[in-house]
Formats: structure tokens, C-alpha cells, sequence
């Protein structure tokens, strides 16, 4: 069902840690969390169509990262198009990001690209004029794109950075994000008349006092959904756990939580569930299925909560090994995925070695079940 507006609501907690399930309501569909979110950051979820991730269970996408929509295929062809939705056929719910991430990643590059306190000074890498990407600039594109989720414009945290650098990053963060908010709402809708709900992102590093600080600054602007940022976020597990355990206390229990970038594997979405986040992101499904890396293991309870259990403890296999040459199970048994069901490792090995284009999707599609099968069950024991 669709709905006018952008609301979430409480179902239920776990009793015995920080999971719990919300209900999310946007103007294309609801959905149910926990849940991850395939990464589409160029338009396209690599190597899948839309019926793809909808028979893999996927709810939520993001979907059309703003910076790289600005470079290609630009605006007015995302608006000619009627927005990302019907540009990528995906009529389901979508977030996108702001281009923060990208923007970090440019400037360690300063010939590409330079962040003033305005934003980012980047060079266009198709027709080499410079882009001057300011948090306004960055809101009014997410509007063209149309997500139902958009984010404020952050500077992401390096995890190199020293604490007056992580200080110096938070603050600009904050002030950014006041930015994004004033022309957010002067008109909370997408470019084709639907309701969009603003994120603001938590920044400050490693520094216990500065998450603290950026936690409360976030939450007192009533925003729509919190997320929490940095390059150390779903990078360094450990210290993503702690982080979350610093700014928990300050997050509202009626919004919704986002960790940006974790999901390398199907444990690192039990770890962040279990500290109270509802929704995740990452390429790594996608792109380890690519290089042959298949999740492979089971969900199973222990000490009242989940954990995904394999043989060697990494949760995959890797298929270009000799050892699958002529092993006729499927990648991972007891997955009700499309690959599962229907092919064997043996052919997944010899596509692979083939360099057949149709290992990719096939391979996708199942790295890509995996993760929502482990968020079906976190939701399945969170509702017990």
C-alpha cells in the first residue's frame, strides 16, 4: 500500500538486547524492518533489474547516488524521466544519499576536488567543468531524483583524522545539515509532488565525546530519521558496535536508525540489529559476488539471539576453487533463491571460469537473498 506521507512506527523490541522492528510507511510502499538496502549507486543495482531484487525479497533500495546523478545522466534527464523511480523501474521505497561520501573520497585527490566551507569544489569527469556542491545544491538534486529518503549534506570522517580535524569535520557537518533542513523545508516534496523524509548524519570519529555531542545536535532537529556516518562505520565492526553503544542513548525510539555502508557479510547486519539500527547499506554483496565470493552458511539462534554460522567462520565460499569443479549442491544449502533452486556450484564454477556474463546475476541474486533472508529472520524472532 502506498501512502501520502512518510511516517515509522514501533512494532516490537527484542527483550533481551536492542533489536527491535519498525513498520515504515512512504509514498512508494512500506516496508518492514530490520532491512538492508541493495546499492544502485549509479542507477543500477550491478547486474540485477528490478524484478530481480523484487524475486530476492528486496523491500528498500538505495538507489541513484546525488553526486554521480549529477555527473551522469544529469538532472534533466533524471526529471525528463519522471525521477529515479520510473528511470530505474523500481516502484518500491528508496533512498538516496547525498554525495558526502563521494565528495570525501574525491578530495583526498585535491587537483579533483576541494571542500571550503561552502562544499565541494570537484571537476565534472566528463566535461571537466568544475561542480560546486553545496548542501542546498545537494538537497535540490535528491528532490530531482525523487527518493523517499534523502540525506542531509555531510563531510564524511576520516579514520586518520586527529580529534581537532574529527571537531573541525562534526561542526561543519552541523552546520551543513541546518542548511539542508532550511531548504528542505521550504517544500518537503520531491520534484513530482511526494513527501520526502530528511536525514541528518552523526559524524565524530573515534572520539566518544564528539559522537555524544553530534548524537544530541542531530536528534534536537526533529528530523525524519538519523543516520550514523564516518569511514569507520561498517569498515572496523568492533568499532562500529561501540559507537553505536555511545550514541544509543540520544536516538528517539520512534525514528529511524541508519548505519551508512555496513554489510560487507550477512553477520555484520546481525552485530548492528543487535544494537538497535534499522536499516544498512553496502556494495559488498554485489561486488564480492562478482569476484566469486558466495555467502554461504545458516541463521541460527544462540544465546537468545542470531548469529550466521559457517563451516570455516567466513561465511563464504569462494567458487573459482577446484574444489567446486564438480560439486552438484547449490551455493548454499537450504537458500530459497533463484540460483539455489536452480543451479548447482559446479555450473556457478565453470561460468565463473567461463567469464560467462550470466555468473554475475545469477551470483548477485544470491548474495543479495542471503542478506534479506538474515533480515527475515531477525524480524521473524524480534516479532516472537
Amino acid at each position: 500500500m502506498k501512502h501520502a506521507k512518510f511516517t515509522s512506527r514501533l512494532l516490537k523490541k527484542h527483550p533481551n538486547n536492542h533489536a527491535r522492528s519498525m513498520q515504515v510507511d512512504t509514498p512508494h510502499g512500506s516496508f518492514i524492518t530490520p532491512s538492508f538496502m541493495p546499492v544502485g549507486t549509479r542507477a543500477v543495482v550491478n547486474c540485477m533489474s528490478a524484478t530481480d531484487l523484487k524475486s530476492a525479497g528486496s523491500q528498500i533500495i538505495l538507489g541513484g547516488n546525488t553526486y554521480h546523478m549529477l555527473c551522469s545522466p544529469g538532472m534533466d534527464l533524471i526529471r525528463a524521466a519522471g525521477g529515479m523511480h520510473p528511470f530505474m523501474a523500481w516502484d518500491q521505497p528508496m533512498l538516496t544519499d547525498s554525495g558526502g561520501f563521494q565528495v570525501y573520497s574525491l578530495s583526498k585527490n585535491s587537483k579533483i576536488c576541494r571542500i571550503d566551507e561552502k562544499g565541494a569544489h570537484f571537476k565534472h569527469p566528463i566535461s571537466g567543468q568544475v561542480v560546486h556542491l553545496t548542501p542546498a545544491l545537494s538537497i535540490e538534486a535528491q528532490k530531482v531524483i525523487g527518493a523517499d529518503i534523502i540525506m542531509a549534506f555531510d563531510q564524511c570522517t576520516p579514520d586518520i583524522a586527529d580529534k581537532v580535524m574529527v571537531d573541525q569535520i562534526m561542526q561543519r557537518t552541523h552546520r551543513w545539515l541546518l542548511e539542508s533542513i532550511e531548504v528542505h523545508r521550504r517544500d518537503s516534496c520531491s520534484s513530482y509532488g511526494l513527501e520526502q523524509a530528511l536525514f541528518g548524519i552523526i559524524q565524530g570519529g573515534f572520539y566518544q565525546d564528539l559522537r555524544e555531542q553530534s548524537a544530541a545536535f542531530i536528534c534536537a532537529q526533529d528530523l525524519a530519521g538519523i543516520a550514523i556516518g564516518g569511514a569507520s562505520i561498517g569498515f572496523d565492526m568492533e568499532k562500529t558496535r561501540e559507537i553505536l553503544q555511545w550514541v544509543r542513548p540520544f536516538l528517539p525510539e520512534n525514528k529511524l536508525r541508519y548505519t551508512m555502508g555496513v554489510g560487507l557479510n550477512p553477520q555484520n547486519l546481525i552485530d548492528v540489529v543487535e544494537q538497535g539500527v534499522d536499516i544498512f547499506d553496502c556494495v559488498a554483496p554485489t561486488r564480492n559476488a562478482r569476484h566469486g565470493a558466495l555467502y554461504c552458511g545458516s541463521v541460527v539462534e544462540a544465546d537468545g539471539w542470531l548469529k550466521f554460522s559457517s563451516e570455516d567462520g567466513l561465511g563464504r565460499i569462494l567458487i573459482k576453487k577446484q574444489d567446486y569443479k564438480h560439486d552438484f549442491s547449490p551455493i548454499m544449502p537450504g537458500c530459497d533463491c533463484y540460483t539455489c533452486l536452480n543451479y548447482t556450484r559446479a555450473y556457478l564454477h565453470y561460468l565463473f571460469k567461463e567469464h560467462q556474463l550470466a555468473y554475475y546475476n545469477l551470483a548477485c541474486t544470491h548474495n543479495i537473498r542471503v542478506m534479506h533472508k538474515v533480515c527475515e529472520r531477525m524480524q521473524a524472532i524480534i516479532m516472537q
